[in-house]
């Protein structure tokens, strides 16, 4: 009976450590999107970025970790056509913006992970955009698959002033927005 009941507190114990154990799980680039809204006085432009690469760490089915690599080259503008979206699109990834020859991959890192709600994190990580690294907050909702959140970047923390109102105040109607969203749903 001596032996039974230790042998059960070991299955236990080693039922309880593997159940701990976190399991990474790659998520699915071409399945996966990053669309951005940019916002100025006189209107707005919207595009696409691709994900590089990433991963979201799980400790059961809570979430506890994540990293990815954005494609910056890849960047475009989906609301202008032809000529206008070219001349748009080489400006976002000159130097006015995001410098992408020099900085061709952004990336994010989760620092820590927070449950909120079911299904539902805040994540504090360390955003990267041409080489400067900040801390961002945002929450993200997950499901047995996907994962999706929407929040804003304050784009003069990583030194993209063009236009910023807030840094040149006599800009008038050609200031743009500070901040732009993001919104960006994964699978995996």
């Amino acid at each position: 009976m001596k032996n039974l009941k230790s042998i059960a507190l070991a299955l236990v114990v080693v039922l309880s450590t593997l159940s701990l154990t976190a399991q990474t799980k790659k998520v699915d680039a071409s399945k996966s999107s990053i669309n951005w809204l940019a916002k100025k006085v006189t209107g707005k432009h919207n595009g696409t970025v691709n994900l590089k690469d990433g991963k979201l760490v799980f400790k059961g089915k809570k979430l506890i970790g994540g990293a990815f690599n954005v494609d910056m080259t890849s960047l475009t503008c989906t609301d202008l056509t032809g000529e206008y979206q070219g001349k748009l699109n080489g400006h976002l990834k000159s130097e006015d913006f995001f410098g992408t020859e020099k900085f061709p991959t952004s990336t994010l890192v989760f620092k820590k992970v927070v449950l909120k709600a079911p299904n539902l994190y805040t994540v504090n990580g360390d955003l990267t955009i041409k080489g400067i690294t900040k801390p961002i907050t945002f929450d993200l909702a997950t499901t047995k698959n996907t994962a999706a959140t929407t929040f804003m970047v304050d784009r003069t923390k990583y030194d993209i002033k063009y236009n910023s109102a807030s840094i040149f105040s006599s800009i008038g109607d050609k200031a743009i927005s500070d901040e732009f969203e993001l919104a960006v749903a994964l699978k995996y």
